[in-house]
């Protein structure tokens, strides 16, 4: 069955014109060209990128956030309670006012001390400013250098100038070193990306966007419109369409979509860096605080900070309190 499979998805009518098989695609005369093979190296490569993600971040970033002066916010601890944390763990981090009541009831606690342990319970689980600049550090670092260095190795090539060039002889194309490297590492890069996505910052907006940068070129990012006219049209001057043209051009426009919807956060958020208001990341959760909770974190700084949540001693040797 693996092996039916296996030829169905390999058919050479899916993914090549007419008139062409994989055979005019294998290695000679000294032409190398791109096979799915190739791709087993990116995983090695991703496991590599995490250590020198682990290096750069421990080496650079951190001594840079320093310098910059990120400082953590004062975090006020949620008391353990058995009974809250259970109902954390294994129903909902957001209970309703129902549950709340309810919970007030069994843990002993009173409405609003309950809400404040949610509170403070779902702050503790939030990274930390550190770990967000730490991260941002890191991808803008790789997004910039890989941004240079697709430009440096595209810029003398005819098809960065004539789009037609793309097309000239395809799909019998050799396969140049800086092309092959470019996408490895990349796809490597995403990879890692990947393996890391349990213990890095949660966005409400999914790791999509990134991921499909991996089949992106530097060119699309400053000429959207021409790379697809490219991809749409000049293939059909040479073969009639089949469904590798379709399955790559539909992944192009969801790619295209995406794009869009990045800069319309982006514009956004540069829209209200220039109007003077507080700029947020768009797809980050936001740490949750009330007025008490201010003021308690006030008396953390002075008095310095709190063990698991319990407030402070005054100067008068009275607990502050609900």
């Amino acid at each position: 069955m693996f092996q039916t499979l296996y030829s169905y998805f390999w058919w050479e009518r899916l993914w090549l014109p007419a008139n062409l098989t994989w055979a005019d695609l294998e290695d000679r005369d000294g032409r190398v060209y791109a096979k799915a093979s190739d791709l087993y190296i990116t995983l090695p490569l991703a496991f590599l990128f995490l250590v020198v993600r682990h290096l750069f971040e421990t080496y650079v970033a951190t001594p840079l956030a320093g310098l910059l002066n990120v400082k953590e916010k004062v975090r006020l601890k949620a008391t353990p309670n058995a009974v809250l944390e259970k109902f954390y763990a294994a129903t909902t981090k957001h209970p309703k006012q129902a549950d709340v009541e309810m919970l007030s009831k069994k843990s002993g606690c009173t409405v609003r001390q309950v809400e404040r342990w949610f509170r403070r319970r779902r702050n503790q689980d939030r990274p930390s400013l550190l770990k967000k600049f730490r991260e941002a550090s890191w991808r803008f670092t790789f997004y910039l250098i890989a941004f240079i260095a697709g430009m440096a190795v595209i810029v003398d090539k005819p098809w960065f100038y004539d789009l037609r060039e793309v097309w000239k002889g395809y799909p019998i194309q050799s396969m140049l070193p800086s092309q092959y490297w470019y996408y490895m590492i990349e796809l490597s890069f995403y990879w890692s990306l990947l393996f890391s996505i349990a213990s890095d910052v949660k966005r409400k907006v999914g790791a999509l966007g990134g991921g499909w940068e991996a089949l992106g070129h530097p060119g699309r990012r400053f000429f959207p419109g021409r790379i697809m006219h490219c991809t749409v049209f000049y293939p059909l001057d040479l073969y009639p369409a089949f469904f590798g043209y379709y399955f790559f051009n539909f992944m192009m426009v969801v790619l295209q979509s995406l794009h869009i919807f990045w800069a319309y956060l982006i514009i956004r958020m540069a829209q209200k860096f220039i109007t003077g208001k507080v700029v947020e990341d768009e797809r980050s959760d936001r740490e949750e605080t009330d007025n008490s909770e201010e003021e308690e974190e006030a008396a953390a700084a002075k008095n310095g900070p709190l063990s698991n949540g319990h407030p402070p001693v005054l100067n008068n040797n009275h607990r502050k309190t609900d």
